[in-house]
């Protein structure tokens, strides 16, 4: 069902929103994104869908861009106590024929130590890695500000 609404969500994000998303074998990248954070953030978010067409399953290794010191896969998770936390992730696994959605409160990527002022409408440049797909060049859409200003979150203890 996660990935059936994942599907869902992707498909209903306009041409537009994801023009700058891309195609590598048969990875398709959908409309990366990472919402503006505060003026002086050290962390931001990183979002998109993955879709992947092929027949065996392939798993997201991966992530660089010069626009921080560190990426990292992580997952968000609310405990049944309703406790909120965060885990550093060694990949996320796209099944085959299917459509991964990373977003917030879920699995996102994790930009640590931002090397400059992210502001709305930049394209950041970013590779995905893939374990069998290999190395995808992306750009991350810098959307306008909003959410849980995940940027101010302590990510200190992530791993």
């Amino acid at each position: 069902m996660k990935h059936a609404l994942g599907l869902i969500a992707a498909l209903l994000i306009s041409s537009a929103a994801h023009a700058h998303g891309t195609t590598h074998g048969t990875i398709e990248i959908i409309h990366p994104n990472i919402p503006q954070p505060a003026a002086g953030a050290k962390a931001a978010g990183g979002y998109m869908g993955i879709t992947n067409s092929g027949t065996e399953a392939d798993k997201l290794i991966g992530v660089e861009t010069d626009a921080a010191a560190e990426a990292q896969l992580h997952i968000s998770q609310v405990g049944a106590d309703g406790v909120a936390t965060m885990t550093h992730l060694d990949f996320i696994e796209i099944p085959a024929g299917d459509t991964v959605v990373l977003e917030r409160g879920g699995l996102h990527v994790m930009l640590m130590g931002l090397t400059g002022t992210l502001t709305e409408g930049d394209m950041v440049k970013a590779t995905l890695t893939f374990e069998h797909a290999g190395k995808v060049e992306m750009e991350f859409m810098v959307d306008p500000p909003g959410g849980e200003g995940h940027s101010k979150m302590d990510h200190s203890a992530t791993e």
